[in-house]
């Protein structure tokens, strides 16, 4: 399988910075030792880290998530920590990200996963070079291979499907991440309780409508917006304010993926139109039939390429 071009900094030498960072701690959570701060959100913080007992010269191969201390109080906020920790330990996938350990019943809450060394597949989108479609498709069948398998064996939706929560290794290989907003078809989860920024560019227009109306079909439908974002290097609607970005959502087809990329195999495109249907019902009925779908497509692709 073709090889995904990794950001200039994880193509940095690995090894190099954790030399420097076992000598710029940031601190200590519980029994794990802090490296160097990754991201943060409005709600957490993510750091590089080694357990702390661990021998001088043990490289920082996990990452924390630990909610940050204005949220200790927020009841809501807890509780997402504790989901994702409770999916990241439930289910075992390699296109899931697991969670090693997890402190989430008293102050400070955190969870631990393995470092996972690649891009955001919204960094490698950010670099405007569009991958060959095959690994387009390769990329968004595993996704869907780690959908299956949080609908079919922890019975949740995601909520949250959209390139940023998809790591993507410099060989393709696809980890579906963030089980913050995580929840099943019975539990309410209005569109306005998430972040705005990215979010609602990949939002199913029934979340929209009614948060009780969502299943697992609004998962697929935020990977549909992501393969078309793949295949045309742009997304089905722009607008400048959420409101009018939700209409979109709700009422306008998008331009039809072929007239962006005139090449696309015409069984590839009604894919992508059936993903983004507006009535869930019109969607691939599961996403492990849609995984299968994809792996069609990825051989029909190659054998057209090879043609």
């Amino acid at each position: 399988m073709a090889t995904v071009e990794p950001t200039a900094p994880v193509r940095a030498n690995f090894a190099a910075t954790q030399a420097s960072d076992r000598h710029n701690a940031v601190g200590r959570i519980g029994p794990w030792q802090l490296v160097r701060l990754l991201n943060e959100s409005d709600l957490a913080r993510v750091y590089l880290a080694r357990p702390a007992d661990s021998p001088d010269g043990q490289p920082a191969n996990y990452v924390l998530k630990v909610l940050r201390r204005e949220w200790w109080r927020d009841t809501q906020a807890i509780e997402m920590q504790r989901r994702a920790a409770w999916i990241g330990k439930k289910l075992s996938h390699p296109h899931l990200l697991p969670v090693l350990s997890a402190s989430v019943q008293q102050a400070p809450f955190y969870f631990v996963s393995p470092y996972l060394a690649g891009s955001s597949l919204a960094e490698v989108l950010a670099q405007g070079k569009r991958l060959p479609l095959p690994v387009s498709l390769w990329i968004v069948r595993q996704v869907a291979e780690a959908l299956a398998v949080l609908h079919e064996s922890a019975h949740m939706i995601h909520a949250d499907v959209k390139p940023s929560n998809i790591l993507v290794s410099a060989d393709g290989h696809a980890t579906l991440i963030d089980y913050g907003f995580a929840h099943s078809a019975s539990e309410a989860q209005h569109w306005s309780s998430r972040p705005i920024i990215g979010t609602l560019n990949y939002i199913a227009p029934e979340v929209v409508t009614s948060s009780l109306a969502s299943d697992v079909s609004s998962d697929l439908y935020s990977l549909g917006v992501t393969l078309y974002e793949l295949i045309t290097g742009k997304l089905p609607f722009h607008a400048s304010a959420p409101e009018e970005l939700l209409r979109l959502h709700r009422e306008t087809k998008p331009e039809c993926v072929r007239r962006a990329v005139p090449t696309l195999p015409k069984p590839v495109a009604s894919l992508v139109h059936r993903l983004l249907a507006k009535d869930p019902l019109r969607r691939p009925s599961s996403a492990a039939n849609l995984a299968a779908e994809l792996m069609r497509l990825e051989i029909e692709c190659f054998s057209l390429r090879a043609g």
